[in-house]
């Protein structure tokens, strides 16, 4: 998951909305890790799944990381700010989207992640034309990736 999400950075890197779909434990937070990573972050990323947000400030770029999981109501988001985390330029990856329903902004990218024996079949979808024909096919990881 790490070296698909440093895959990830590059059509990421110029910022947009992404969805992270899966059960518990699937990798969503390992695949961040990975984009951070990818977009030259050194520093140590943790699960905001208290807090519900992380904020990493890169060279021209401001990445957040939401885990909605512990969300009570989806406009508990109007608390959070989430209109000022979408200041130009940023990447905004949402774990547990569904949880914001009718509050978060359309994505231009969506990811499910699913376990599949001993590997993890990852589902990369672009909803939005603005992030059409960005990814190019990832390596030979152990997860798989399937371009819709």
């Amino acid at each position: 998951m790490l070296d698909l999400g440093g895959q990830l950075a590059r059509p990421w890197g110029s910022g947009g909305i992404v969805y992270l779909d899966g059960p518990l434990g699937a990798g969503k937070t390992t695949l961040v890790r990975g984009v951070l990573k990818g977009l030259g972050f050194d520093g140590r990323v943790k699960s905001p799944s208290y807090g519900l947000v992380e904020t990493y400030e890169l060279a021209g770029l401001t990445v957040h990381h939401l885990d909605l999981y512990r969300l009570g109501h989806p406009e508990e988001l109007a608390y959070l700010g989430l209109e000022d985390l979408l200041d130009e330029p940023f990447l905004l990856l949402v774990e547990w989207p569904e949880r914001g329903r009718g509050w978060l902004p359309a994505a231009d990218w969506k990811v499910r992640i699913d376990h599949r024996d001993t590997a993890r079949l990852v589902t990369l979808t672009q909803p939005s034309a603005s992030a059409d024909n960005q990814l190019e096919a990832p390596p030979d990881t152990s997860a798989s990736a399937t371009r819709r």
